[in-house]
């Protein structure tokens, strides 16, 4: 046991001893609970899916005093009927929900003694969520690739901006309007300007870049400038494309939108506080219309007032902040404009486009317009005039010292806020008054938010170059990357967030870029039950649950009836793999074996280890099984160490690490010589396990003594003769698979001496079925894969009739062994009643549910899938859709798992895939008498089956350079030299057809006189009244 995950252990058990320690204090200060506790009708019960979820602290303060009341026999603890009762009175529950209460009782009751205490009660549901509480954290689990990439710009002024085009490329401009574009991996791909050489020559002053944004629908790019401009440019060449110039103000921060099929909104925010709006309507063509017009500095120039009057555009400017703008967008979601600045009583507006549509208040606009007109000295034009947006018509959210940075999500329904006061603020937008969450831990003022929408992630960073990621539905800090972490030097100018290379942005005197720790995207398209490779799963009947564990060491609990997630724990091993499982006869408890030779027993249900078995190595434990023999019960285990451990399990030891009982004689002195594979247990007294030698050993439990070997006769063959170790060398040195990875009994067969008693999955990929009887006998031989794979697991239904066998390719193969070695041997194999892929990679387990017809697959490739007897794909564990067990309409058939699909070997079996028969062979079949065209499923079963050999199929089509060199010496290329044309390669064709004289064949062609074409009859008249284009024709 690992002394991280044994501190973890003993720290929850301290937490829950503490836990129910606290609720007893808070009990005790509450005033006592007296008999007429009110009881919740079954109509005003709120549903949840399990009852634990609705117990709060008020109902522990009911159960502590029921827990008291329903002890008659005064022994402390409750049994079954005295808990439903307890939690009837106490929660109100009627009905159905007594198949809860039950299962609750024996999630809580693990050592099946019949009762549970009140102590018993607070640990299990004290461990059970602060294990979920783990395993969300582990969900949410965020890191960066640190330390961050760093890229040295060509700039020599400040950046302005950074974004990404569509393209996934990243593209930064400086104050001189120097452009530059960055590939994921900040490459620089090319530097353009949009201010040359020869236009700053003739300014006095340089131009003044104050931001950008794309207009990616027509091809444009447009900046700000300091002369109070907003320029467009091409953004193939950035050639200057037009302008719109005249502003009042200069434009600090600019943002685009498209509207409509041609629509579209050109938004800027200025030093004055207002909010500037460019409504376009057929954009192409106004956009067109400008370009014809006078040029100003070699760029075509519109005045403010020409677009202010256009028919196709429109000029608004709102009065909105009592400061500048420090960011706006446009959201056509919502269809608002949200800014804000630093001014606290208008930190934050969201407001509409173009105003109210209410007459009366347009009236009172027109009037107010005209008083204040006539009282101005001075006319003043209508365009420039700012006007402030009515109560109705805008939300104002006041936040201490003001908003620098924000963002909105409409799918969450969010907007987030950073500014001066270090707080990172989420609000709902409908509800300006107070936020829904206060964000606190950043030392420095926010610069930049992000919302992660599909992630529920929101990405904070601090002008400390601070960078925080943040849960938004718990609002729990994730992670904190800290300058000295991503090691970026200088002071921030701009950030931005990639949602397509999943990374960070962030510009100093150098471009950074942080990017995220993703999962592997070879699995993109597929459905994953666990992270890592799934080594066991097993049906649980009792809670209906499906458990699987993988090579993370992390057990996950499975809902059978619709394949979504109950539970999970981690670090079962600590950061060993699970090899093995099984439960304990009430099933409720699970047994664990892992890579470090230790065994745990585990309340599954929270994740409380019960008990550690320890032995004196630390060797891997491969397998292992539960036995109940004469009234006493082991836990058995093999493994690596090549011995047989056994450890007794009394419900009066309380221990928490156990060692195995002393070693049989017979075991240490005539055992295994190499690693054990697996172990089958058969009532009353028998044992059988085998190794990776391929050799099989039956065992009487009661006595300790080898009952048989089974060595398969090949094997037999080749080492009568030889000593022990030669015996080793020799199958050190074969090549082939002689591992047995799985064993079975024929349970409905122990008694009988004629018939096969038990199933080996090996040696060479063949299953055995052996007679065990007179020191073991071989009654068949079954090839157990038709890919040439390796039998990885086996496991009968509950009459012996049907035999399920997987395979090292992922195929799963049902048998009809009704019959078959019952009466001695069996030359013919039993019939394959079907085939199917199940997995890409190696299948580790199976699991057979005979109540519901179902298989559960796991493998490899990290996924847990559920399948009909008929081999139908019902859904993999963890997929987003749910599935009803009971209703096959909700199963994922005809459908197959998309990385079968695709996979080549999951094709239909062909002599030449095969090699079976040759290329030549196939396309001659029909010309060839009494040729036979493959051999059938029968005749492969009856040919002797031979190592697993996965070199190239197409192995004798490859010509070497002998055959090349030879080939070349024949000059076989014929007088011509270089290219032919198809009429010249035809010409010394010893097939052409050659002229005997005489007349050609158009020469001897017979003729026949036309024939006139009949007269075309008229149409009906009648047919012309409803003839729609009767008129038009005439």
């Amino acid at each position: 046991m690992s002394a991280g995950r044994k501190r973890t252990k003993t720290s929850l058990q301290r937490r829950a001893k503490s836990f129910s320690d606290l609720v007893d204090h808070l009990l005790k200060k509450r005033p006592p609970v007296v008999a007429e506790v009110t009881v919740i009708k079954p109509e005003e019960t709120i549903v949840l899916s399990l009852i634990e979820e609705r117990i709060s602290l008020e109902h522990l303060h009911k159960l502590k005093y029921y827990f008291e009341e329903a002890d008659t026999d005064g022994s402390g603890a409750l049994n079954l009927e005295e808990f439903k009762q307890v939690l009837k009175n106490c929660l109100g529950i009627r009905g159905r929900n007594e198949e809860q209460i039950v299962a609750l009782f024996m999630k809580i009751d693990s050592s099946s003694d019949g009762e549970i205490a009140w102590d018993e009660f607070c640990t299990y549901m004290q461990l059970e969520y602060a294990e979920k509480e783990e395993a969300v954290l582990r969900d949410k689990d965020v890191a960066f690739h640190l330390p961050a990439a760093m890229g040295s710009t060509p700039h020599r002024e400040p950046i302005v901006k950074v974004s990404h085009t569509p393209d996934n490329t990243f593209m930064a401009l400086g104050q001189d309007g120097m452009v530059t574009f960055w590939s994921p991996n900040l490459d620089l791909k090319r530097t353009r300007t949009v201010v040359t050489e020869q236009q700053q020559a003739n300014r006095i002053k340089n131009k003044w870049i104050t931001d950008f944004v794309l207009m990616s629908q027509y091809n444009k790019f447009i900046i700000g400038t300091g002369d109070r401009e907003i320029q467009f440019y091409e953004l193939s060449n950035f050639e200057p494309y037009c302008q719109i110039s005249g502003f009042e103000t200069v434009p600090l921060k600019l943002d685009y939108c498209p509207t409509g099929p041609a629509e579209c909104l050109v938004l800027f925010g200025d030093s004055e506080g207002c909010v500037n709006i460019v409504v376009i309507r057929n954009t192409g063509e106004t956009l067109r219309t400008w370009k014809k017009f006078p040029k100003t500095e070699g760029i075509a120039s519109v005045n403010v007032e020409v677009v202010a009057n256009g028919s196709f555009t429109k000029y608004i400017r709102w009065k909105v902040h009592r400061d500048w703008v420090g960011q706006l967008r446009y959201y056509d979601d919502i269809r608002s404009v949200i800014s804000c600045s630093n001014h606290a009583n208008s930190a934050l507006v969201i407001g509409c486009v173009s105003g109210s549509t209410h007459v009366e208040q347009q009236l009172k606009e027109i009037s107010h317009d005209k008083s204040t007109a006539s009282k101005s000295k001075m006319p003043s034009l209508a365009y420039a005039q700012t006007r402030k947006r009515l109560d109705t018509d805008e939300t104002v959210f006041k936040i201490y010292k003001g908003v620098k940075t924000f963002d909105f999500s409409k799918e969450k329904n969010l907007i987030v806020t950073g500014g001066m006061d270090r707080i990172v603020r989420t609000w709902n937008p409908y509800v300006p008054s107070k936020p829904t969450g206060m964000l606190r831990g950043h030392n420095a003022p926010i610069f930049h938010l992000h919302i992660s929408a599909e992630e529920n992630r929101i990405f904070s960073v601090s002008t400390d170059k601070t960078v925080k990621v943040w849960d938004t539905s718990d609002q729990s800090c994730l992670i904190t990357v800290t300058a000295k972490s991503h090691k970026i030097r200088g002071d921030l100018m701009c950030c931005h967030y990639s949602a397509l290379a999943k990374s960070l942005a962030m510009v100093t005197d150098q471009l950074a870029l942080l990017q995220l720790k993703m999962k592997s995207s070879l699995n993109a398209d597929i459905v994953l039950s666990h992270k890592e490779s799934v080594q066991c799963c097993k049906y649980n009947s009792s809670f209906k649950q499906v458990i699987s564990c993988s090579d993370a060491s992390v057990v996950k609990v499975w809902d059978f009836e619709t394949g979504t997630q109950i539970f999970e724990f981690s670090g079962a091993h600590g950061d060993k793999p699970v090899t093995c499982m099984t439960f304990d006869s009430t099933e409720r408890r699970l047994i664990t074996g892992g890579r470090d030779g230790v065994l745990r027993i585990w309340n599954f249900n929270n994740g409380h280890c019960l008990k550690s078995l320890i032995k004196e190595n630390t060797e891997e434990v491969t397998d292992c099984c539960y036995v109940e023999l004469l009234r006493n019960r082991y836990v058995v285990s093999v493994g690596w160490d090549h011995r047989i451990n056994i450890y007794a399990d009394a419900a009066e030891d309380f221990h928490h690490y156990q060692s195995p009982l002393p070693k049989w004689t017979d075991d240490v002195a005539h055992g295994h010589k190499d690693d054990i594979l697996s172990v089958a247990t058969c009532p009353p007294n028998l044992l059988a396990t085998s190794a990776y030698d391929g050799k099989v050993i039956v065992w009487n439990m009661v006595s300790g003594h080898i009952y048989c070997h089974l060595v398969s006769p090949e094997l037999r063959s080749n080492t009568c003769s030889s000593s022990d170790d030669e015996d080793d060398n020799r199958l050190k040195q074969d090549t082939s698979d002689l591992s047995i990875k799985k064993v079975l009994f024929l349970k409905s067969r122990a008694g009988k001496k004629d018939a096969a008693q038990l199933i080996a999955s090996g040696p060479k990929g063949q299953i055995h079925f052996w007679n065990i009887f007179q020191g073991g006998h071989l009654y068949g031989l079954v090839n157990g894969s038709k890919k040439q794979g390796t039998v990885t697991s086996m496991i009968l239904n509950a009459s012996d009739t049907v035999l399920y066998t997987t395979d090292s390719i992922g195929f799963v193969y049902v048998w009809d062994i009704d019959g078959f070695c019952e009466d001695g041997e069996a030359p013919i194999p039993p019939a394959l009643i079907r085939d199917w892929r199940a997995h890409t990679q190696s299948i580790t387990g199976m699991d057979l549910i005979e109540e519901h017809n179902i298989v559960i697959t796991c493998a490899l490739d990290c996924t847990v899938r559920v399948w009909t007897l008929d081999g139908n794909f019902v859904g993999t564990f963890g997929q987003p859709d749910p599935w009803d067990i009971y209703n096959p309409s909700t199963y994922s058939h005809p459908m197959v798992p998309y990385d079968v699909l695709v996979d080549p070997l999951s094709m239909p079996s062909h002599p030449v895939i095969d090699r079976r028969m040759s290329v030549a062979d196939v396309v001659h079949a029909d010309s060839m008498e009494g040729s036979d065209a493959g051999d059938d499923d029968d005749d492969l079963q009856r040919r002797p089956h031979t190592a697993p050999n996965f070199s190239t199929l197409h192995s004798e089509l490859l010509v070497g350079d002998d055959e090349i060199a030879e080939e070349l010496k024949r000059q076989p290329f014929g007088k011509a030299i270089g290219k032919r044309l198809r009429h010249e390669k035809m010409m010394n064709a010893p097939n052409k057809f050659k002229d005997h004289g005489g007349p050609n064949a158009y020469q001897s062609l017979q003729c026949y006189d036309l024939v006139d074409t009949p007269e075309i009859i008229p149409p009906n008249p009648s047919a012309e009244i409803d003839d729609p284009f009767a008129d038009i024709l005439d």
